[in-house]
């Protein structure tokens, strides 16, 4: 996946304060963020964390119960249409109407938005070639594959040329390659139009290639950062192990005092240990799980993953 470089300065979206609650559920806690043009933003965290919340705040689909959301310098709550112009939206439950083809798709969003045929006609036709769809625009949006009725939505996220870009878990339930386009497709964006993304992500790979990552638990915001950034928290405190047999390992693993978490990654486990113990951790294991009648394939500090440190985050433990 290509790389990006840092954006120019000035938020196009601007959070202060946002907080909102569902009777006793506080959804969103005192959240604040702000994302500038050409910049992709990654807000990550378990289910019910407040991500969809949040971003249904930002676009003025829930009203907060205080702070302020800001889209291109626009007050969300006083220049509510002004401010939504700004926005293209993709929700998590995106509803395409299957009976209609896909340019009629575009012409209904497009129309529903205020544009001219003037204006939404071309910009379709551009639209459609961007996202690998133009062959496919009289195909009903019914007999489209999940790709494709993700980059449709896309499309019609982008019809009335937005600024903003609030796109909620986008590629949930897609195939990894049809993931793959898509993120070319955002990069694209980001570099030719130089809009604000801002995307909730269930996938750490996603996330490791935005420019900042906010994680959000039980509706606060608990840290952010460059995705190096917070890798780095973790640093000297994770180990990779593999080995057979697999459940003679993760016991082993799990009753030394220093291990806090084992954690599957594929074919191995990720270990997080207490700080400054990852060289004790590996040469107690070693001699343990041979004691145990296993066997030790590799065993020793790694790098950390994003996702490492999200577990930590979410387990309160980091």
């Amino acid at each position: 996946m290509e790389s990006l470089s840092r954006p120019p300065e000035g938020p196009l979206i601007q959070a202060d304060g946002l907080c909102k609650s569902f009777g006793r559920i506080h959804a969103v806690q005192d959240v604040s963020l702000q994302v500038s043009a050409g910049e992709i933003y990654g807000l990550v965290g378990p289910d019910g964390a407040g991500k969809t919340t949040f971003l249904r705040l930002l676009c003025g689909a829930l009203h907060p119960d205080a702070g302020q959301a800001r889209l291109a310098g626009l007050d969300v709550a006083a220049q509510a249409d002004q401010a939504r112009s700004q926005i293209g939206y993709l929700a998590q439950r995106f509803s395409l109407y299957e009976d209609l083809t896909v340019v009629e798709n575009l012409q209904f969003f497009a129309e529903v938005r205020g544009l001219p045929t003037s204006q939404w006609a071309p910009r379709s036709q551009q639209i459609l070639e961007f996202v690998g769809l133009a062959q496919f625009k009289e195909r009903r949006a019914g007999q489209l594959s999940g790709g494709m009725k993700q980059k449709l939505g896309l499309a019609l996220a982008l019809v009335n040329q937005p600024r903003i870009l609030l796109l909620d878990e986008p590629t949930t339930g897609v195939d990894p390659l049809t993931r793959q386009d898509f993120w070319r497709l955002i990069i694209r964006l980001l570099r030719d139009e130089g809009l604000a993304v801002l995307v909730s992500t269930p996938y750490m790979d996603e996330a490791a290639r935005c420019m900042r990552v906010g994680f959000l638990r039980s509706g606060r915001m608990i840290c952010e950062g460059a995705p190096l950034e917070l890798q780095s928290r973790l640093a000297g405190r994770v180990l990779e192990m593999s080995g057979e047999p697999a459940p003679l390992l993760v016991d082993v693993a799990r009753a030394d005092p220093d291990v806090e978490r084992v954690q599957r990654f594929g074919s191995r486990y990720h270990l997080r240990v207490r700080e400054g113990q990852a060289q004790a951790v590996a040469r107690r294991l070693g001699g343990r799980i041979a004691q145990a009648g296993g066997q030790v394939d590799s065993l020793g500090e790694i790098e950390p993953q994003l996702e490492d440190v999200f577990i930590a985050l979410a387990e309160g433990l980091e």
